[in-house]
């Protein structure tokens, strides 16, 4: 997938921003594509490319690491550093959430949160994706 439709990045927006509202400590919500593309961001930060890239290579590793050791599929990934927190969540097969938190955050929360938010993206973009139709087959 490489990019939503402006209605569907609307409405994937307006999650992100119900998520911040829910956790206050957020300073930061991004859904980007698996591979690495911005759907929607709700930061002030402009490197918003930079962080999808990182994480669709996260992802990666994190996806390796799950099934190497026999826990299934990637769900979430959780980061924490000397500033805060940088949690990713699966959204669905073709996207993922990433967030980014202060440190006095509610893990806890944030869990509950996110994985609502997670899947009601994954939803949205579903739900796009059923509109847009199967493929044309290759000519």
């Amino acid at each position: 997938m490489s990019t939503v439709p402006a209605e569907a990045e609307a409405e994937i927006l307006a999650e992100l921003r119900r998520l911040r509202a829910r956790v206050p400590q957020l300073t930061g919500a991004l859904a980007a594509s698996s591979d690495g593309l911005v759907l929607a961001q709700d930061s002030a930060a402009t490197e918003s490319e930079s962080v999808a890239a990182l994480t669709a290579a996260a992802l990666a590793v994190a996806q390796r690491l799950s099934d190497s050791t026999g826990q299934g599929g990637f769900r979430e990934l959780l980061v924490r550093g000397e500033h805060g927190y940088v949690a990713t969540y699966a959204a669905g097969e073709a996207a993922v959430l990433t967030l980014i938190a202060e440190p006095r955050l509610n893990v806890g929360r944030l869990h509950l949160e996110a994985r609502r938010s997670s899947l009601r993206i994954a939803e949205l973009i579903e739900h796009t994706l059923a509109r847009r139709g199967p493929a044309a087959p290759p000519g």
